[in-house]
Order: C-alpha cells, then structure tokens, then sequence
C-alpha cells in the first residue's frame, strides 16, 4: 500500500494570522514504515483564547513526538490516546509556566494509518472523513454546543452550521490538563480518500460538494479548488485540510489491449503516455486525473487528429453509480452535434475497456478567466451569455437539460468559440432515471443551482435559464447571487429571497442587462424566460427588452429559523402515536 499526500494550509481572505497547524510522517525506511505506520496531524488555534497558533503548533509537534517515540508494538489506540495526552499537557503547561496562566487551547485530529487500517482520535471540531467511489462518510462528530441539539433533534444540521453556537467547544486540547478523545477505526482500500479539515472548511463547503470535488481531481488541485470554494463563499477563517490518497497496486486489475501486441495498460492497470489503445489511439501525454478518470491526449491513427480520450479508472468500472453517470455522459454526448457543446466521437469498434473519444479543446474554462478577471467587461460577458443561450437552446430543443451548468463546464477556446460539457447528471426526456448516491442527480452546485433543484425537483428547461442568469451575474457583477456563513444559508437564500441588484454591485452596468439578469433568476420558473432562444434575442437586441424595474420588487431572503417551538415538536410526536396507533388497529382488525 502507498500513499499520496497533498496539503493545503492559509490565513483566508480575512485573518491577519494563520492559526491553524498540519503535519504528516513516515520513516523513509519502508520496512519500519510497515511496522510503525504513517500518522497525519491537523490542529486548529481556539478563537477567543491566548496565541491560538501557539497552541496548535505545540499540539501537532508533541503528538508527532510522541508518535515517532512510542513502541510500535503498543496497539495504535493506545499511541493515540497517549499523543493526546501527550499534547494536552504540554498546551496546558505551556499556558501556566510560559504565558502566565493566560488560557490557550486548540483542536486536534490525527489518524494513524497502518497494516491498511486508518485510526482516528479527534477532539473538538476539526474534522476527518472517507470518500469512497465517490460516496463522503464523516468519520468524526465535532465537540460543539450544537451537537446535542443536533443529535436530540431539535435543530437540524443546517441550522447547526449557521448557528452562533457552532464555533462554542465542548472539548478542546489545553483548556484542561488532560482531554478525552473519540477513537474510530476504518478499514481501508484502493482507490479511498482521508481527508481532515478544519471547521474554516466544512463551515462553508458541503460534503456533497467536498466529495466531488475530491473525486474529481488530483490531491493537490482537490486542495485548491477546495479553498478556492470556501474563500468564494466568504470564509472568515483560516482554512487547512490534508488529503491521504491511498493506492493499493496489489489490487488493480492488469488489462492488455487484444490483437494489437501494444500493451494498452501499464503494469498498474491504467493508461499511460507512450501506449496505444485498442490499435486506433496512440497516448501522447496525460491531460488531468481524478478519482474518476484520466484524460489523455491522443492521436487517431484513423484520422491523424488530435484527440481526447476520457477512461474512468479502473475502480469506478466496479461503482455502478460513478460508471453510470460515465455511460450517461457517452449516451448524450454521441446523439449530440452543435458547435457549443462538446462533441464526441462514436467508435464503432469493440472496446477493450470503457472509454470516451472527445475532440481536444485548446484553451480555459470560464470559471479559470472569472479566477483571473473579474467582473468582465459588459459586451465580454453579454457575448459569452448569448452563445451560452445557442448552446442550451440545441440541448433543449433534443430534450436534454444540462443540470449542472457553472464555470467549470463551459470551456472557452483559443480559437474564440465555446463548448458547453459534463452532462453526467443531465436529464434527457422519456430516458431511464440516472441511478446515483452521494451527489443527487437533482442536486446541481450551490451557487448556481435554480430554487427547485433546492427544493429536490428534477427541474426543466428552465432550471438551465437559471444557472445562465446566476452565471451571467458573476460575470458582469464579480460576485456569486448570494453569500453566507455556510452553503445551506446559500441554499436558502435562493429559495426565500433574491439577490442585491446587478447594479448596486456594478453602476456601469445597463439597466438593460439588469433587466435580463433578474428575468433569468425569477424564483418561479413560470416567471423566467420561456426559453433560451428568448433569452438570446434579448441579449443580442437590447431595443427588444422592455424595462419593468424588476430590481424595485426583489426581496431580502428570510434566514433560517435556529429551531423549531416545542409544541410544534410535541404535537408532531403525538400525531405519529396517533397514526401508528390507527394503521396497528387497522391491522389487527383485518386479521380477524
């Protein structure tokens, strides 16, 4: 078994000082890596107490002493509960004899992996989880006021993250002498993910969207898409996670190509430049991996065209619902031919092994010129908006609804065209339902995603006009429609409210184009454009639209309620005895 490990630790956008510490250790003697195992650390500086990166600092340090200095031979709970020790007395100590009796404190979680099991022990908030075939599992439950009322039911897990109460520890490391900490275990395999974080995290990310960001990228990239997000959505924090990759060759398949005598695989199982697959396309260089897939530049022997050739991993070939969203995205992809959408190229012959033949595009995704530029010049982004319309107007006019439109999906070509992709949740009338877990397909990205995906609707035609608005928006304005303590208050807010108007944001904006923004994001799907075609003319033919001061009638979204009145939940409780009473009478009776 070999691990890869990625990190990623910063102030954030408001914090003069970085609170938080990580670290991670193996012996560089594999035989005593073996035996010893390997151990990653992650600790977060209490806010309101003294020198909280001092804290964090003595904490990580002294556990990974102690680590490095216990017996291997001493069971690997044992090592933990004696590195917490270990580091809640130096912290406790350090605030007494160093700092003159101020208080410092901290959290902690550290996981210890060794003979393919991962031990985890954590105090506070700071959290672990397991992705597995794209499925998140929080394998921690933080130490924080909220957490009884969470697990009493009284508020739910939203409410939770968007109370005040959910930065008040329970349990800290240096706050006492001595500290408790929880202790799981996880088994674990090929293909899986460890990842801790720090409430400057999962504060403001979701787990869906922690998971798929994951699966989708390489370690180091999945850390800075994952700050990126949560810095988007007004993090005021600092923000660290460390992510273990866990890549277990003794159990990848071997796979040869047939017929060819060129090996299609590496002795790893997967693709790899330098080979040729299926005696048609000669690998020339790695484009991006995930946890899902590699894409590969290729040359078509048939052609002589470049190409792009997307392969899931040998482990999603096993996950029926990560390889189902593959072969819906070949599904549509191949029914498909429209200069803004992403074309794919059938093969007609008998594959050795899934795979999807793409043409390349050179250039960059909307999102990465928002990351560079913004807000954009009015005509830049009016232009983009309108091939966006020509595009969604073909899919539509298919019976294809994209579902998952943002940024990251639209690619801009250097040749100045655009290609609409990604259709691994798209919905395509009178077709088989899209089996998924995790990520539902209903589910879209927070910040784009229409009201009715909130609501768990499938969505329409029109939940595509309401990604473009809320992309639209963030082109001209430089600002996401909505921002909050947490993305389920971004949920919400969509859902009971509108956004600020385009042009509180940006004064040189039109009113014209403020006018289509917010016909574009009408909560009720009635209320928005009929079609993108609509939406296209108005764009490009700004006589045609007629000014109705939309942005006089948007209203404030209402914030969630931090729990519910106790007759409501008593009442529920009576009616479910009721009913349960009623359905056994019923039953009891058609039995005599």
């Amino acid at each position: 078994m070999r691990l890869r490990y990625a990190r990623l630790t910063t102030a954030g956008p408001v914090r003069p000082v970085n609170q938080d510490s990580i670290d991670y250790w193996e012996a560089e003697d594999p035989l005593v890596r073996e035996k010893q195992g390997s151990v990653a650390l992650l600790a977060d500086g209490v806010g309101g107490f003294f020198k909280g990166e001092v804290a964090s600092r003595l904490a990580v340090d002294t556990a990974l002493d102690m680590f490095q200095k216990t017996p291997p031979e001493l069971d690997p709970k044992g090592t933990l509960r004696r590195m917490f020790i270990a580091a809640c007395a130096r912290v406790h100590d350090a605030s007494l004899r160093e700092y003159q009796g101020k208080t410092m404190a901290t959290t902690l979680v550290a996981t210890i992996i060794r003979n393919r099991v991962a031990h985890i022990a954590h105090v506070g908030d700071s959290r672990a989880y397991l992705i597995r075939k794209k499925k998140i599992f929080r394998l921690t439950k933080d130490h924080a006021a909220t957490a009884i009322s969470v697990k009493l039911g009284l508020i739910l897990e939203r409410e939770a993250m968007a109370s005040a109460e959910r930065c008040e520890l329970t349990r800290t490391v240096g706050m006492n002498p001595f500290c408790n900490p929880d202790l799981t275990t996880e088994f674990l395999e090929h293909g899986d993910f460890l990842l801790h974080c720090t409430d400057g995290l999962h504060a403001f990310v979701i787990d869906d969207e922690i998971c798929e960001l994951v699966s989708r990228h390489h370690p180091y990239d999945a850390c800075r898409e994952l700050v990126a997000l949560a810095e988007k959505r007004g993090c005021d924090d600092n923000i660290s996670l460390q992510l273990l990759e866990v890549r277990d060759w003794e159990k990848v398949v071997k796979s040869t190509s047939k017929g060819s005598g060129t090996p299609a695989v590496s002795p790893t199982g997967e693709l790899a430049p330098g080979m040729t697959l299926d005696s048609r396309f000669e690998i020339t260089d790695l484009v991006a991996r995930s946890n899902m897939a590699s894409i590969f530049k290729a040359r078509d022997r048939q052609t002589g065209e470049a190409v792009a050739i997307k392969v899931p991993l040998m482990t999603l070939e096993s996950d029926v619902a990560g390889f189902e969203r593959f072969q819906r995205e070949e599904e549509i992809g191949t029914r498909l031919l429209h200069p803004g959408v992403l074309k794919v190229i059938k093969v007609e012959e008998k594959k050795s092994r899934p795979y999807l033949v793409m043409e390349f595009l050179d250039g960059e995704t909307l999102a990465d010129l928002l990351n560079r530029k913004k807000p954009l010049p009015e005509p830049e982004a009016v232009r983009y908006a309108s091939r966006i319309c020509e595009a969604l107007d073909y899919l539509h006019a298919n019976g294809i609804t994209h579902r998952d439109l943002k940024p990251q999906n639209i690619m801009l070509c250097r040749d100045g065209s655009l290609r609409l992709f990604d259709f691994g949740i798209a919905r395509v009338e009178k077709a088989r339902r899209l089996t998924f877990a995790g990520l539902t397909p209903t589910m879209g990205t927070p910040d784009y995603m229409a009201p009715e995906q909130v609501k768990g609707k499938r969505g329409d035609h029109r939940t595509d006009i309401y990604s473009l608005g809320a992309i639209l928006y963030e082109m001209t304005t430089g600002s996401t429609l909505f921002q909050g303590e947490s993305p389920y208050v971004v949920m919400n807010a969509r859902v009971t409210g509108d956004p600020e108007a385009p042009r509180k944001l940006n004064s040189n904006l039109t009113p014209v184009v403020e006018e289509i923004i917010l016909h574009a994001l009408e909560r009720d799907p009635e209320q928005r454009f009929e079609s993108a075609s609509a939406m296209k003319r108005e764009l490009d033919n700004y006589e045609l639209v007629s000014l109705t001061d939309r942005f006089q009638r948007l209203r404030a979204p209402q914030p969630w309620k931090s729990g519910r009145p106790m007759w409501l939940m008593i009442g529920g409780i009576v009616g479910f005895q009721v009913l349960l009473g009623f359905l056994m009478f019923l039953y009891f009776k058609s039995k005599h």
